[in-house]
């Protein structure tokens, strides 16, 4: 990856929400129980949106504006139980953030998928398949056109190996998790021409202290600790993250704008050219067959 941070844009001002109030507005946030998605999801709930986080472990009950569904993401079973469940006519806004780095050894999720593309990748296109075309079919009575973000490494280059997507031939971690980094990417680029009445954004938020690289490094271990000290000392928080961010990605300037990437510094980000000419088109469709052998093994 020569550049995690993408080439800017200098085609797309954007004009930060300097008064942005969120009351009546609902989002919910995948993988809002910890991490970015987490401080998102507080920051949504802190300018008055009624927030549902979905993960496995609530930490948050309590503070006002978040609701919890519980969730083994890692399972496509679970992807599509949450995107049928979740009321789409309602939702303004949808949050993608679950994510992990792949094992040193290989994982394999109970429906055969390698584990990191199920948690970071696959399991965010089972959910969006279910909830995506409920949300461009229902009526907006006016209001503002949902919008969905999908937090990853956009604008990198990443094109992922599309022939061996579930690493079944070879594996090697970090050439895994790059498939992932391409898959929500494509993911971005695909949905946005799939469901033109609704607005995509890739979000890529660099590198951040957060648990996401915990089951690559060994959770506790001292490589872990001495690396999240490191980017603890020199980058923003995640808290630091969400508070730049939520003014710029909820502004009125970016309605109908879409697809579009964002840096770390809220900043529009060219697109990776690894995916064009209808790549990112088949790398989901391959995907989606993915999603389902995994559920048709259950």
């Amino acid at each position: 990856m020569a550049n995690i941070s993408g080439k800017p844009r200098s085609d797309l001002p954007i004009t930060p929400a300097t008064e942005l109030s969120l009351s009546g507005r609902k989002a919910v946030v995948i993988g809002g129980t910890d991490g970015l998605g987490r401080e998102l999801a507080r920051q949504l709930a802190s300018r008055g949106a009624s927030v549902t986080v979905v993960g496995r472990t609530f930490r948050d009950e309590g503070t006002p504006g978040i609701d919890f569904l519980k969730a083994d993401l890692s399972l496509m079973a679970e992807g599509r139980r949450i995107g049928r469940s979740l009321p789409a006519e309602a939702l303004d806004f949808v949050f993608l953030t679950t994510g992990i780095i792949a094992a040193p050894n290989r994982e394999v999720t109970p429906e055969g998928l390698e584990r990191d593309m199920a948690v970071s990748y696959l399991s965010r296109l089972a959910i969006l398949r279910e909830l995506a075309p409920r949300m461009a079919s229902a009526p907006r009575e006016g209001r503002p056109r949902p919008r969905v973000y999908v937090m990853g490494f956009p604008g990198t280059g990443e094109k992922g190996n599309l022939e061996d997507l579930n690493a079944e031939r070879s594996y090697a971690a970090m050439p895994v998790h790059m498939s992932t980094v391409a898959g929500n990417e494509s993911l971005v680029l695909e949905f946005a021409r799939r469901y033109p009445t609704l607005d995509f954004y890739g979000l890529n938020p660099g590198l951040i202290k957060t648990k996401i690289r915990s089951n690559y490094l060994g959770e506790g271990s001292l490589k872990h600790r001495l690396a999240e000290w490191l980017i603890g000392l020199t980058m923003i928080s995640a808290e630091q993250y969400a508070q730049r961010m939520v003014p710029v990605l909820l502004s009125p300037s970016l309605e109908g704008r879409s697809p579009v990437m964002f840096n770390q510094k809220g900043r529009p980000i060219e697109a990776s050219t690894t995916l064009g000419d209808g790549y990112a088109g088949r790398f989901i469709t391959a995907s989606e067959q993915l999603i389902d052998r995994a559920l048709a093994s259950t």
